[in-house]
């Protein structure tokens, strides 16, 4: 498939919402691979369809688990909150520490329409956060309580 230039913070794709997919069609499964492509080639572990200039709610997400492709997610439930560490392939250069839900549950289509409900816990829990805030037009830099340069968190 292809490889796709990430948008970078600045763009103004990167704030607008993502519109619904009505439904799976040879497009979106498309979509999904070069997402998966475009994510594995930049080493990140989560991509939203925004980043690469598409405003269509979709996600790719691979926390050394196996790929997740996911159409139209949402969060149904979340519980507890960890702060965490977090960057975006969007914002190269930052990164920062971000509280999120602990545990999350996602209702989306998988890549082939049929409806998946997924529970999430530590960083899946969080990568899927952070990539359906993209879908929102909402970046980690938006929630985060404190920002640096990864060489300025090594010198502490």
């Amino acid at each position: 498939m292809a490889v796709y230039e990430i948008l970078r913070l600045g763009n103004e794709l990167l704030r607008q919402r993502a519109k619904p997919v009505p439904a799976i069609t040879p497009n979106v499964e498309k979509l999904l691979t070069n997402l998966a492509e475009t994510m594995y080639a930049a080493r990140g572990v989560g991509l939203a369809a925004p980043q690469i200039g598409v405003l269509k709610r979709a996600i790719v997400v691979d926390v050394g688990e196996g790929l997740l492709a996911l159409v139209n997610p949402e969060i149904v439930s979340r519980e507890g909150e960890e702060v965490g560490l977090e960057g975006c392939l969007s914002i190269p250069g930052l990164e920062g520490e971000v509280p999120r839900a602990a545990r999350v549950e996602v209702r989306a289509w998988d890549r082939y329409g049929a409806p998946t409900h997924l529970k999430a816990e530590g960083l899946l829990a969080r990568a899927l956060q952070h990539e359906i805030d993209h879908l929102d037009g909402i970046l980690f830099i938006d929630r985060a309580r404190r920002l640096f340069k990864p060489e300025e968190q090594q010198k502490i």
